[in-house]
């Protein structure tokens, strides 16, 4: 079953964080990952939402992002996340 994971971002250093952006892909495709949305916040409607970015990914199960996460390839991107940004990663799967 599909399962996802959102990130919500504020960016604090814009060259550290482009980085990171441009090497995250190639970490995707060996765990079945692809990238649904990524956006900016325009607006909030109801409640408060801290961060300005936020980034949606879709991977075949839950198993997939957990061995996305704890791959030696996106380990190795993490110091570059943590310099570039505060980011919130949580992973979600249906109720369906």
């Amino acid at each position: 079953m599909p399962a996802w994971l959102i990130g919500h971002v504020n960016v604090r250093d814009a060259q550290h964080w482009s980085e990171y952006r441009s090497r995250v892909p190639a970490t995707l495709a060996r765990w079945g990952g692809e990238l649904l949305f990524r956006g900016r916040l325009a607006e909030t409607l109801s409640g408060e939402q801290p961060y300005a970015e936020t980034v949606v990914l879709r991977f075949p199960d839950l198993a997939s992002i957990d061995g996305w996460h704890r791959s030696a390839e996106y380990q190795a991107l993490i110091p570059v996340r943590q310099a570039a940004a505060d980011v919130l990663l949580a992973s979600y799967a249906s109720d369906d």
